[in-house]
């Protein structure tokens, strides 16, 4: 891997993960001086996942700090509010909340344009660290090995920084899953494109919850016509039958938690689009029905009792914590565990099991506040809720008004 620092503080980092934790973390950490190579496991440039991105202002900020000038290059749709559709299609309720919308494949190349191409690795499976006195030693599938002052885990979920060194951590399902899909807005009907396209929607059928917002089209296109409708639909599905059926793909074969969209049972997918006709309002009846390749998400939690590893290996973003989607915080808290790491980092420029200690010691309750938020505004549509006590605190969190006030919100975690 070459080297090509900029500012250089004579200290190098390996970020493992190209995805958005690792090139916020990439990005800021060159900016302060640091020598930085993102290993990424997938061979070929990631594809766009097909999802919609909430953001925050505080992800505004940390695009900035990062060397993104968003007003350049708009980052997403903007939309005055939130309503909330019954199931007629009726608006049930209405809250004034602007907020852009943005999808994962815009975000993501805007991140990765900024960072230098030569330094972003392809093909970069990782199956050894090992931390020494002076330096930690990343070891690939493909034979190679690098050694750097500092390893950072920002490969998701399923990282393999993580299970090097907290291989008894893992996600736990939730009991319900997400249908999520892409729409053309163009392919909408002129009600659904005035009452819904211009909105964070929702509808609200017994014990599941259907949202939507609109996002740039297929070309990056924000005006409207040319926009895409971004809809995720939360269902019960208990992991002993349930989920499995969902998860069985057109051959047979019974995949763990995902399930590749273009291997869902054609079945599975039409019983989906009759139970949206009979639940849904009409609006977001019609985006399903419209949606030509829906894909299934297994709702999880994830939480690592630590992100500092010895002196040189830490992890952040979903490596760290994964809070269910009903938060809005995924790419946020990724960003926001970056800048935490690099301030870190720069308040203690010689010490780094210290600047570890500091930026674990703000971050894993920040993580867990996160986690345990989202948990009580998905608890109602868990398969199977324990005590009459518990379904009675879940369903205060399914009026019109709670879900618009408290979905996709940064209140209770960001001062």
């Amino acid at each position: 891997m070459s080297v090509n620092r900029l500012g250089s503080t004579g200290k190098k980092a390996i970020v493992i993960g190209g995805s958005m934790a690792g090139l916020f973390a990439a990005l800021l950490l060159r900016r302060q001086g640091w020598d930085v190579d993102v290993c990424e496991r997938i061979g070929t440039q990631l594809a766009s996942r097909g999802a919609g991105i909430v953001t925050h202002w505080e992800l505004f900020d940390v695009l900035a700090r990062a060397g993104i000038d968003t007003r350049a290059a708009s980052l997403g749709v903007a939309v005055p509010g939130r309503r909330v559709l019954d199931r007629t299609g009726r608006i049930a309720g209405e809250l004034a909340l602007p907020q852009v919308l943005t999808s994962w494949g815009r975000l993501y190349q805007l991140l990765k344009d900024a960072f230098p191409s030569t330094r972003y690795h392809h093909g970069k499976n990782l199956v050894e660290a090992t931390e020494l006195d002076d330096q930690v030693v990343a070891r690939f599938a493909d034979g190679t090995q690098v050694s750097a002052d500092l390893l950072i885990g920002a490969d998701g979920l399923f990282s393999s920084v993580r299970a090097k060194f907290a291989p008894d951590v893992s996600p736990a399902y939730a009991g319900y899953i997400a249908w999520r899909g892409l729409v053309e807005e163009q392919d909408l009907s002129y009600r659904t494109r005035a009452e819904l396209c211009n909105w964070f929607a929702f509808s609200l059928p017994p014990g599941e919850q259907i949202l939507g917002y609109p996002v740039a089209g297929a070309n990056e296109e924000m005006e409207a016509g040319r926009r895409r409708y971004n809809f995720v639909w939360y269902r019960p599905a208990d992991a002993d039958q349930r989920l499995p059926d969902l998860l069985t793909d057109v051959n047979g074969a019974r995949h763990e938690l995902s399930i590749p969209p273009t291997r869902i049972r054609p079945e599975v997918i039409a019983a989906m689009r009759r139970d949206a006709e009979q639940l849904l309002a009409p609006q977001f009846a019609e985006v399903v029905r419209r949606t030509s390749q829906p894909f299934i998400q297994a709702i999880l939690d994830l939480e690592a009792p630590r992100m500092a590893y010895g002196a040189r290996t830490v992890i952040l973003g979903d490596a760290a914590f994964v809070a269910r989607p009903h938060v809005g915080m995924g790419v946020t808290k990724a960003a926001l565990d970056a800048v935490a790491l690099a301030d870190a980092l720069r308040a203690h420029p010689t010490d780094l099991r210290a600047a570890l200690v500091k930026f674990e010691s703000g971050r894993l309750p920040f993580g867990a506040a996160v986690v345990r938020r989202a948990r009580q505004l998905g608890a109602y549509m868990q398969a199977q809720v324990a005590t009459p006590e518990e379904r009675a605190m879940a369903e205060q969190y399914r009026t019109p008004e709670a879900v618009m006030t408290e979905t996709a919100v940064a209140k209770g975690f960001i001062a």
